[in-house]
């Protein structure tokens, strides 16, 4: 998958600063440290589109990317940083949950977690809204190349046994490091689109 134009069309920290919803929309969506910024970039082919930060919780709005005017590639703050304040956290849910519940041209929604945890709490309450609103369940298991590869069974098992997936072809092992599985994803992705 190979993407010509990429704009950041919008950064939106509130509902009425959201794009139109003429073209469809793909959503990711994780905890602060899970490495959904290294991913997006990776997933774009560019460096430094999605700001990465040695801090989590540096995504504090909804980011809008416009891919080629096919659809658009929609960044979701992380969840689940515990040292902002709760009023900030509480914005960012209320966010979150506007979005993930009210966007019509929403096709989408792909789970960020990390294979080195089993997901948290949080991460079971997002995964199970993303069922429940009609959505496939994708999960991309971020930072594979922190793993040894003969580990790679047992964590893949604790992510299924935790957020209850039938079928383990809904999860991705990801290394932003070697790209594993990125073209997989791109594929996927284009049936999304295309489909």
């Amino acid at each position: 998958m190979k993407f010509k134009e990429i704009e950041l069309e919008q950064v939106a920290g509130f509902k009425s600063q959201w794009p139109d919803e003429s073209i469809e929309e793909i959503a990711f969506v994780g905890r602060s440290n899970v490495g959904k910024s290294s991913f997006i970039n990776a997933f774009l082919g560019r460096k430094n589109l999605a700001r990465t930060s040695s801090k989590p919780g540096k995504t504090r709005t909804i980011n809008f990317y416009n891919i080629d005017n096919k659809f658009r590639l929609v960044d979701l703050p992380g969840y689940g940083y515990a040292k902002v304040s709760k009023t900030e956290k509480a914005k960012w849910d209320k966010l979150i949950n506007e979005y993930l519940h009210q966007r019509e041209n929403l096709k989408e929604v792909f789970l960020l977690v990390d294979i080195r945890h089993e997901p948290t709490q949080l991460d079971l309450q997002m995964y199970e809204w993303i069922l429940e609103s009609g959505f496939t369940g994708f999960v991309i298991a971020t930072k594979y190349d922190k793993i040894s590869k003969n580990q790679l069974t047992k964590h893949i098992k604790a992510i299924k046994n935790k957020l209850n997936i039938d079928d383990e072809g809904l999860i991705f092992a990801y290394s932003s490091e070697n790209k594993h599985n990125l073209s997989v994803i791109h594929e996927q992705v284009d049936v999304i689109v295309n489909s």
